[in-house]
């Protein structure tokens, strides 16, 4: 018996066509982060599909859209296609298919990455060999044939059931840049965390960060969904992290059921994790709906002074107010809520000021 027939992630290649070699991802040399392979759902997930249902429905369904997801690897393949299968497609209506359900190709150099193709399913991709209604398979001339580095985006609102990764039978194909030796960045919020409305997967705030400090990150942003249940974030201290950004507010149906759940989740993920330093993020929305948000982030600095009273010496506050900055307010969101790669942006900028420290 082969180990291919026992354990299918050693089943590297799959197919010639067109002088393309398909490598069925996950398997080696390619190294995914923020998702994984989950073989009794028969997709990718960001955490077990059992631990999540445990916690919601919603958190479950959300589980499978794979925000966060990326893969590094290297190659000299002047070609590389992309071959993809999702059970549905994700339409949402105030974010490009590319934000929802496409993949971003990105060439890292030692210094700065550079954005080389965006694979998604619409009909505007002149580049598509093979569209169904679930998947599609495109095929890009990428490089000259010099050994790179390259990063691969996963969708953040989609879930992908099937990846293969073509390449030049002939070429060169090895593990990627690696990044920092630092534990990743943990986040827990709502559909900005999420990446909700980014026009690119990589345009969020949590993948920007990544990609300024070389450091791994998990994207537990759960659209309407990150209500803090008690469960969730005793799910989160069981991850080794360097940092855990809180963003938890928008999805608080009011300041009173924040105050009620702020503080508790707080208290149950620290009493796992003494020692790991803990953002505190209020949301952004506090142009449209200032009078709420005010009384929002009332909660969360009193979250911060109560802890700061009891000695707590890892604990940081970024009011959400300042995340856009005081210019151009009104160009950082499709519709007065979610960010589009402007307010993205901002948020990173000023986010980073505060854990750029802190890695």
């Amino acid at each position: 018996m082969r180990i291919t027939d026992i354990d299918k992630n050693f089943d590297i290649v799959n197919e010639s066509v067109n002088g393309l070699k398909y490598y069925k991802v996950p398997c080696e040399p390619f190294d995914i982060y923020g998702v994984f392979y989950e073989e009794e759902s028969k997709r990718f997930v960001r955490m077990p599909s059992n631990i999540a249902s445990e916690i919601s429905s919603s958190v479950a369904t959300l589980n499978t859209n794979t925000a966060g997801g990326r893969i590094r690897f290297s190659t000299n393949s002047e070609r590389l296609s992309i071959s993809v299968k999702y059970s549905s497609l994700t339409s949402v209506s105030h974010m490009s298919i590319l934000g929802s359900s496409g993949f971003i190709l990105l060439e890292e150099r030692e210094n700065k990455t550079v954005f080389v193709y965006s694979y998604m399913p619409n009909h505007y991709c002149n580049d598509k060999e093979e569209t169904t209604e679930n998947g599609y398979t495109v095929t890009k001339q990428i490089n000259d044939g010099k050994l790179r580095n390259y990063i691969l985006y996963f969708p953040n609102y989609n879930d992908v059931v099937e990846l293969k990764i073509g390449l030049d039978e002939s070429a060169i194909v090895g593990h990627g840049k690696k990044y920092s030796d630092k534990k990743p960045v943990l986040y827990y919020g709502s559909s900005i965390t999420q990446g909700g409305c980014a026009s690119r997967a990589d345009n969020a705030y949590t993948a920007l960060i990544s990609k300024w400090t070389n450091v791994d990150f998990i994207n537990y942003g759960f659209s309407g969904s990150a209500v803090a249940e008690i469960k969730m974030a005793e799910y989160l201290a069981s991850i080794d992290c360097s940092v855990f950004v809180y963003d938890y507010d928008f999805n608080a149906p009011n300041p009173e059921f924040l105050e009620q759940t702020h503080l508790p989740f707080y208290r149950a993920y620290r009493a796992k994790r003494p020692d790991v330093p803990i953002v505190l993020i209020s949301n952004p929305d506090t142009d449209e709906n200032f009078m709420e948000a005010k009384e929002r982030f009332k909660v969360i600095k009193k979250t911060y002074d109560t802890l700061i009273k009891e000695g707590d010496k890892n604990i940081y506050l970024i009011n959400g107010k300042q995340l856009y900055g005081k210019y151009d307010r009104e160009n950082c969101t499709v519709d007065g809520t979610h960010p589009n790669d402007l307010g993205f942006y901002k948020m990173a900028k000023r986010i980073m000021r505060t854990l750029g420290r802190l890695l």
